[in-house]
């Protein structure tokens, strides 16, 4: 008789944990409705966090291993605090500097704000970050690094002038899904 019971509850447990993931599924296949004003929102907050981050540990990462400088400015995604983020948030960083506005996998739009943080950055006129909407599945967040950046020298450094530009680029479907999830745990 114990044993029957000990299997029953056994069954009841599994089956409470299945009807979690089911909930959470059934969650996640329901239609959101998110503005574009949203996501320009959340990804303008994200990306200025993200960027901040993303920076301070690069700069980080060059001095205490200057050795390998070219190597993780071209993959940030070696850094392991750079990684944790692009898993956490859904999105792709990298580091592009003037050789990028001859780039062919950039879309058009990111080369024309390439050319205008490259002449800001001449110039040296004060810029912002930026936003911009790609495609239908697209939205990248771009913001110049700091000219006095060590990462500047180290990562760019064939540039004459001292240009680095943030690229986060994110996916709209798995930014909608990383929203509502944040506001399920909220």
């Amino acid at each position: 008789m114990a044993t029957v019971i000990i299997v029953l509850s056994g069954c009841q447990a599994k089956r409470l944990e299945n009807t979690k993931e089911l909930s959470r599924e059934i969650k996640a296949s329901q239609i959101k409705r998110v503005t574009n004003t949203q996501l320009v929102y959340t990804i303008d907050e994200w990306g200025k966090k993200i960027s901040k981050i993303t920076e301070k540990t690069l700069e980080k990462e060059l001095a205490t291993n200057p050795e390998k400088g070219t190597a993780v400015c071209k993959d940030l995604s070696q850094i392991p605090l750079i990684n944790a983020m692009e898993k956490e948030y859904g999105v792709h960083i990298q580091l592009l500097g003037e050789a990028d506005i001859s780039n062919t996998d950039l879309n058009p739009k990111e080369k024309e704000l390439l050319e205008a943080y490259l002449y800001s950055a001449k110039s040296k006129t004060a810029v912002t970050d930026n936003v911009q909407q790609l495609n239908d599945t697209l939205i990248v967040y771009n913001v110049p690094a700091t000219a006095e950046s060590p990462i500047c020298k180290a990562c760019m450094p064939d540039q004459e002038i001292s240009f680095a530009v943030w690229r986060l680029l994110f996916n709209k479907k798995d930014m909608i899904r990383k929203l509502d999830a944040k506001a399920l745990k909220e």
